[in-house]
């Protein structure tokens, strides 16, 4: 298991976010919550989001969009139509 600080889009580490990678799965916490498990099923990445958490606050969906490349409404999007699957993760 490896786990790293993110980073801010101008280089710095961002406290109580993290990346944190293990063999099976790819995941975002924030402070000590999971928001997103990413993981690769038949070549193809699953996103797993936390049912609860995903957009707990306005600091968590900043660094989650961030970990996902994309905003929060392609977030709601992409779980509406069943891309992105809601989870419990903790």
């Amino acid at each position: 298991m490896k786990i790293n600080n993110m980073t801010s889009r101008n280089g710095n580490k961002v406290a109580n976010q993290f990346i944190v990678h293990t063999p099976e799965a790819t995941f975002f916490q924030s402070y000590n919550s999971i928001i997103v498990k990413t993981t690769f099923e038949d070549g193809q990445r699953v996103v797993y989001l936390d049912e609860y958490f995903w957009n707990y606050s306005r600091t968590t969906s900043k660094y989650r969009s961030l970990f996902l490349g994309e905003n929060t409404q392609e977030t709601k999007d992409n779980i509406k139509s069943g891309k992105y699957k809601l989870t419990n993760l903790n």
